[in-house]
């Protein structure tokens, strides 16, 4: 982003990760960025408080110990209970909330939850025009927009599992999300539903669609898929994506196509 340009930065430790919302303005200082990023922070707080499997008192925890019926539970979670079946009848088992007969939504409620914030209460910024573009980053997951006309793209690092501290890619985009799925933060943390092992069939999927959401369930997908596997990328409806298997084998996609990527050496995706 250029020089022109000012930055706001705010950082909370929510959901267990961190996360980060970046607010770029023409002017020092606008009305509104601080008290809209402070309501983003707050709504995360409390979806956290929902949804935590590692709260005893959320309403998912009361949920799955029987305390708690869905009807009688937070709207929220039966939004989410739906979408997450949708999501697995979609993605043919790739994707589920239902581990062991038990309710857990995690791998769907950050990129929801940090998308619904985001155009909840950060969205309405690109309305004030000395507002430029704004991002929010949980734990290397982005959704991000820019101001219509402003020729800038944010740039996002897609880390290499094989090699910590570098990157595997960098995605440049304007407006959507960027989200990826592996081993290089978390270790082999990803079950794969079919069988409930560790899904080892790659150390990293990468896809970028329109909605965080949307982006992280397939993300998801691809790691359970494993890098031998694209047949998913027919049904997904991001706009591109990467998968990265043993020894750095990298195959890449657009829009539902294989296209060709250089072998071994980062490249950079256009969305």
């Amino acid at each position: 982003m250029s020089a022109e340009l000012h930055r706001t930065v705010r950082v909370a430790d929510v959901m267990g990760m961190v996360i980060s919302v970046h607010v770029l303005t023409h002017a020092p200082t606008v009305s509104g960025v601080d008290d809209a990023i402070a309501d983003a922070f707050a709504e995360l707080r409390d979806i956290d408080r929902v949804f935590s499997t590692y709260r005893s008192d959320s309403d998912v925890s009361r949920l799955r110990r029987g305390e708690l019926t869905l009807a009688d539970a937070d709207a929220r979670v039966g939004e989410v209970a739906r979408a997450c079946e949708e999501a697995e009848a979609v993605t043919r088992g790739l994707f589920s909330a239902r581990f062991g007969g038990a309710f857990d939504p995690t791998g769907y409620v950050k990129g929801w939850a940090v998308e619904s914030v985001a155009r909840g209460h950060l969205g309405a910024l690109l309305e004030n025009a000395d507002v430029a573009a704004w991002a929010i980053n949980a734990g290397g997951d982005m959704q991000v927009a820019t101001a219509a006309g402003l020729d800038r793209d944010w740039r996002v690092g897609i880390a290499d599992p094989a090699r910590p501290g570098q990157l595997a890619a960098v995605v440049e985009l304007r407006d959507g999300a960027v989200a990826t799925s592996g081993t290089a933060e978390r270790g082999a943390h990803i079950l794969d539903p079919r069988t409930g092992r560790a899904a080892l069939g790659a150390t990293s999927s990468t896809v970028v669609a329109d909605s965080l959401a949307v982006a992280d369930v397939w993300a998801t997908v691809g790691v359970v898929a494993g890098i031998d596997d694209l047949g998913w990328i027919r049904e997904c409806p991001g706009r591109s994506g990467m998968v990265i298997g043993a020894g750095g084998r990298t195959r890449r996609w657009v829009s539902g196509v294989e296209v060709a990527a250089a072998a071994g050496d980062p490249f950079r995706v256009s969305a």
